[in-house]
């Protein structure tokens, strides 16, 4: 049978076929398998029907567990079900898969597996999450690639079905998931022919209906549980004949060979590897090149992995099999050897094969990557007559030496002729969309076979990124990195700067191209040798691009994919160019359509500059025998930081870190990192920095305030510190007067992101801040290091309440990996500035403990001079109010305990006079956070007085004294946690009355997943789940919290009113009980004109419009007999239509439902209108009480 050809990844191939077979879909976003529930919301919206000639109905709930238990509810009803998720999400959804798999309820969950949070959050693929649910009854089909994904996730659908067993259908995360390939695609009649309609109407007949009343979900006691939980074995015992029926199915239409098990290789192997998931096609490569050597190996492929069918694994087993290795992506700690491991272990047990030597080993652990020469090493310890029974590969293990040695260099295993191309990106340059749209134009308008796949770093926008495409003749089963390229290119000059290994991927006589502003000869000056002599070596033919340039003289600021893109085809010669050009121009009017014509011209514009600007640099002989490099400068710092910098942080900030072995890491196998190395990272990626003018700076330090990575500071310098500092620092008298000090606003170019938010809210008309290129800046370094290492804060500044005053306080949060112009990074920063000695921060995962938690670059950092800072920890996504909750309980019991033992010292007789002072200063201030620290510093050394003369109360008191001072707790994260999957705990911990602050950053969408609806997403607005619209207004979280009476609320909006943010944190933390604080935070999904430099002034027209409101209730002002409740914001003043079209999440509604998106709009403007008039209400309201 033929089948039209796509080029798509695997998430798209589940989502094709799940919507064929799926009535309903009950869906909540997580990485990597957002896409699938997304794209399912896409067709419905689009009106596309399934095999029943229907549209799916998509809800997105708050949490994987709701999704699960809406799922487990709506197949009770009789409709088929379907949901898609991942890792911590599926194990959320795990106590409803019991109750769905013992009401024999058929449903396919679609998961695109992924690591499980352990030591540390990993968003990346291993096989944990489906491990995890092998017991709760259902049934397992895992698939290899994007073929597989489209072939088999019928088979689940179907045979679940006719099975009455649910199934989870899995794929490797982002390996699979995201890899995309030229593939085959079902058409919706050929699965509709295959799928039992009988079945579907016995389903649906047995639902539940009070036309057919009957009741599920009873209670049993222990005289018939057993008995009935029993009677499920026979659906069990026949559901892998079912499967085979249906494989046996699509074989027949497809020509294919699918199996429970498959078995690849030599028929008389002597050595086989056992394996499911994407590892599979790289195994299927080495066997291949070993076996035309003339060695006899094989694999066994799984596929259905529960129910474990032992005779179907036996009839697959080569009889000539002496060594079996089973390789099982996840990690039992404790265990006798994985899951796939035993279940080989006790088939072969079973029967009666004890002469088979069997092995287990690991791999592939939160997507390490599992290239040839993994594979070759296991089949090389299996010659051994010794040969390790447990092992891991991948790594190096130095530790308890489990790892095999890898076999390198590798034999090239991919099919000859095959074409391999690498791209270094940065995050949010388009890179990765270019490259997605390269392959797709590549696989779909030539012959070839085509193969992408994306590699991140952890970094938000601004990270690495490195795209690996692949395109020839014959399929590619290449499910690794590539290391041996045709083609190299590098889209980011300061990965040339920085050193990163990149041009040792080329192959000898292939092509590097280099985005660049740079003359042949001060290339000369920034590659560095190593890379100029492998260049010299191996005859690369390099090449060099402006797309900088050329991008910004077209008006696309700092988005050079398109002009690069056209540069790869001209340069790759895979069609005529004009062929390329018109297929460029075509895509970028399909991706970039629904931001106007204009951005869509402007892409033509660089696809037509980017074929004519290469530029081919002569490669000059003295690169054979380049000057050796000069020794790194020595770093400095607290020194556990530097050692963890050196031997941990350097080799990952270079994308090594796949060479760290085990030791570096058997400190602290907890996963605790040290404070403040993001300092050392110096990234250098912004194309243009602030340059500062000391003549027209008024020195209001508002660019200070706004700064999102905290790259602009403003300093105070005495006399002494002047003469010490570097002489190219630039002073100023300190304004409105001169005072004893000079004055000066640093920056720091290696660490600034770029964004212009200091220039947008500087206040100067003609600005004291202007964008100069970033190495026009360079020798300002030097400065800004010395200012930080040695310059503290002045007395006689303004009160740390103020903004200016604020900004002389250091930031205990620098030098982030979010986002350029990213909102949520200011608003944190600000609050480190007041409290960030004494604080406990709990980070919901999201956005904030991506940019907040990466390993080994830590962006929080501890104060110079007290070397005391934030103490920060990620627990989940749905607990974190709760982990915030007990991190403030653990603490304030011991706290509690030590101060009933100060009371007690203080009644003493014993106690000295200084002491008893001690203590009083010390009681009186002990609520109050800023003012107990230096109460605590007294009160230290009298309690050492006192216990060296043998006070044993005082002795126990200084064995806890790092809890004495009041701590300050902070629970911080985004609006799809406290909105949504977090709000049950939030809830619950605001109304425990205790001294806890929640700060929320409401970006009104999901951002760290992609740009999910949540419920504070607003009428009309355009996210993924909600691809019409959304039709419901807002949840108002604050009015919720304020019911309670006695929560401090407020809703801030630092552009809009920087004194009243600054108020509200303040008067928050000082209030003895709950807080919490809603933050607007413009976000770069929300598509603002412009761009992110303009984040601040959104936040202004969010308030002037009257989209988002000002105000605060504090309960501590009702004792005092004053109105609690305060209205900031000011009536709107008509631009609400004009706020909403300023940004792509609502302008874009416009055009794909122009009416829905004129009937939502002023919806949208109503409601807003009518939520202010009940802030009024309200403040008018307390006033009367």
């Amino acid at each position: 049978m033929s089948r039209a050809k796509q080029t798509m990844d695997g998430n798209t191939a589940a989502a094709h076929v799940a919507y064929a077979f799926t009535e309903v879909a009950a869906i909540y976003p997580i990485t990597p398998s957002s896409p699938m529930a997304d794209f399912v919301d896409q067709w419905s919206a689009l009106g596309r029907k399934n095999i029943f000639g229907n549209q799916v109905k998509v809800v997105e709930m708050q949490s994987e567990a709701g999704a699960a238990g809406t799922v487990h509810g709506s197949l009770a009803a009789g409709a088929l079900t379907t949901t898609f998720t991942a890792s911590q999400g599926l194990l959320l959804m795990i106590p409803n898969m019991y109750k769905i798999a013992g009401e024999l309820l058929p449903s396919v969950f679609h998961v695109s597996a992924r690591a499980v949070a352990t030591h540390a959050l990993s968003i990346f693929g291993d096989h944990s999450d489906v491990y995890a649910c092998r017991q709760t009854g259902f049934a397992m089909l895992a698939e290899s690639n994007p073929q597989e994904v489209m072939d088999l996730s019928a088979v689940a659908h179907l045979a679940s079905i006719e099975g009455r067993v649910p199934f989870i259908n899995f794929f490797d995360g982002f390996r699979t998931s995201h890899e995309v390939q030229k593939i085959e695609v079902w058409d919706y009649e050929d699965l509709k022919e295959m799928c039992n309609m009988d079945a579907v109407k016995e389903f649906r007949d047995s639902a539940l209906n009070p036309e057919k009343p009957a009741m599920r979900g009873s209670h049993q006691n222990g005289d018939i549980f057993f008995q009935h939980r029993e009677a499920c074995n026979t659906v069990y015992d026949n559901l892998p004949a079912v499967v085979e029926k249906y494989m046996a199915k699509v074989n027949a239409k497809l020509g294919t060979n699918y199996d429970l098990f498959n078995y690849y290789g030599a028929d008389d192997a002597d050595r086989v590897i056992v394996a499911m998931g994407s590892v599979c096609d790289t195994i299927e490569e080495v066997v291949d090149y070993l076996n035309a050597k003339g060695e006899k190996v094989g694999l066994i492929k799984v596929r259905l992995y529960r129910p474990w069918a032992s005779s179907s694994f036996l009839k697959v087993l080569p009889k000539t099999v002496k060594k079996l290795a089973v390789l099982d992506r996840t990690k039992e700690p404790g265990s006798f050897g994985e899951p796939l491991y035993l279940d080989v272990a006790a088939t072969l047990r079973e029967a009666g094969l004890n002469d088979i030597v069997l092995a287990g080993g690991r791999y592939g652990l939160g997507s390490k990557d599992t290239p040839p020469s993994s594979i070759f090493a296991v089949y090389t310890e299996l010659k051994k007559d010794e040969l390790k029974k447990r092992f891991t590969i991948g790594i190096i293990d130095d530790v308890t030496n489990l790892s095999l040695p890898e076999v390198k260099p590798a034999p090239i295993t991919a099919a000859k002729g095959t074409v391999e191309c690498k791209f270094w990106g940065l995050g949010g340059d388009g890179t990765v969309s270019a490259n997605k749209n390269s392959i797709k134009i590549i696989g779909d308008h030539t012959d070839k076979y085509v193969q992408a796949y994306f590699q991140y770093d952890s970094k938000k926008t601004g990270g690495v990124t490195i795209s690996h495409l692949r395109f020839g003749d014959k399929p590619i089963k290449s499910t690794y990195y590539i290391n041996q390229a045709d083609l190299v290119a590098c889209h980011s000059p300061s990965y040339i700067v920085k050193g990163y290994k990149m041009v040792q991927d080329v192959k000898p006589g292939g092509i590097f191209l280099i985005n660049c502003s740079w003359t042949d000869e001060e290339l000369g000056t920034k590659l560095n040798a190593a890379a100029k002599k492998y260049i010299a070596d191996n005859n690369i033919q390099v090449y060099t691009i402006n797309a900088v340039e050329i991008a910004q003289k077209i008006g696309m600021g700092k988005r050079t994919n398109t002009i690069l893109q056209s540069a790869f085809f001209k340069l790759a010669n895979i069609m005529p160019i004009e062929d390329a050009i018109k297929y460029m121009k075509e895509a970028a009017k399909k991706s970039y359509g629904k931001k106007g014509d204009a951005v869509v011209e402007m892409n033509y514009k660089a696809i037509e500059a980017g074929v004519e600007a290469l530029h081919k640099v002569e490669v000059p002989a003295s690169w054979a025998n380049p000057e050796a490099e000069p020794p790194a400068a020595e770093i400095k710092g607290l020194p556990a930081t530097v050692k963890m910098v050196k031997e941990v942080l350097f080799p990952i900030a270079l994308m090594d870190g796949d060479s760290l072995p085990v030791s570096a890491f058997k400190d602290n196998a907890n996963g605790q990192f040290e404070l403040g190395a993001s300092a050392y990272e110096k990234r250098g990626i912004a194309v243009m920095v602030p340059e500062w003018d000391p003549v027209k700076c008024i020195q209001c330090c508002n660019c200070s305030f706004v700064c999102s990575h905290a790259t602009i500071r403003p300093f105070m310098l005495s006399e002494e510190e002047v003469k010490a500092a570097p002489s190219q620092i630039k002073l100023a008298d300190t304004k409105p007067k001169a005072s004893e000090y000079k004055f000066t606003m640093s920056v720091t170019p290696l660490d600034c992101m770029g964004c212009g938010e200091c220039i947008t809210v500087c206040p100067v008309p003609d600005k004291a801040i202007k964008m100069v290129p970033q190495e026009t800046q360079l020798h300002e370094q030097p400065v800004f290091d010395y200012l930080v290492a040695n310059v503290s804060k002045k007395p006689g500044l303004p009160a740390d309440t103020t903004v200016k005053g604020s900004q002389f306080n250091q930031p205990l949060l620098e030098f982030s990996g979010s986002c350029a112009g990213c909102a949520e990074t200011s608003y944190a920063r600000l609050v480190t500035q007041l409290f960030g000695e004494q604080m406990y921060i709990s980070n919901a995962t999201g956005c904030s403990s991506i940019w907040g938690g990466p390993a080994a670059a830590c962006p929080y950092t501890v104060n110079k001079d007290s070397l005391q800072g934030p103490a920060w920890a990620n627990s989940l996504f749905e607990d974190n109010a709760e982990h915030g909750f007990g991190m403030y309980l653990g603490q304030k019991v011991i706290r509690e305990q030590a101060i009933a033992k100060l009371e007690e010292l203080a009644k003493s007789d014993k106690a000295s006079d200084e002491l008893k002072a001690a203590i009083a200063k010390f009681m009186e201030t002990k609520n109050k956070t800023r003012e107990n620290t230096p109460a605590v510093k007294a009160l230290i050394p009298e309690l050492e007085k006192a216990a060296a003369a043998g006070c044993e109360l005082s002795k126990e008191i200084l064995d806890v004294k790092q809890y004495l001072a009041k701590k300050s707790v902070w629970i911080m994260g985004g609006d799809g946690w406290a909105y949504d999957i977090g709000f049950g705990g939030l809830d619950h911990v605001i109304a425990s009355g205790e001294n806890v602050n929640i700060m929320v950053f409401d970006t009104e969408m999901y951002s760290n997943t992609g740009g999910q609806a949540s419920k504070a997403s607003n009428i009309g607005e355009v996210c993924q789940f909600a691809a019409a619209g959304k039709e419901i207004g807002k949840k108002n979280l604050a009015e919720i919290a304020m019911s309670y009476g006695y929560v401090y609320v407020a809703q801030i909006a630092l552009g809009a009113n920087p004194a009243h943010a600054l108020k509200c944190i303040a008067e928050a933390e000082a209030y003895d009980g709950p807080s919490l604080i809603i933050c607007y935070a413009p976000c770069e999904l929300h598509g603002i004109k412009g761009g992110m430099n303009h984040c601040q002034d959104t936040m202004k027209a969010a308030v002037k419009s009257g989209y988002w409101n000002l105000f605060s209730y504090n309960p501590a002002l009702k004792a005092e007999g004053k109105n609690p409740f305060t209205l900031t914001s000011k009536p709107a003043d008509g631009s609400y239509q004009d706020f909403l079209r300023n940004e792509t999440r609502y302008t874009s509604l416009t055009r794909t439902f122009p009416e829905r998106a004129e009937r939502l709009f002023a919806e949208s403007e109503k409601a807003a209108m009518e939520r202010y008039q009940r802030l009024v209400k309200l403040a008018e309201l307390y006033n009367q009480q």
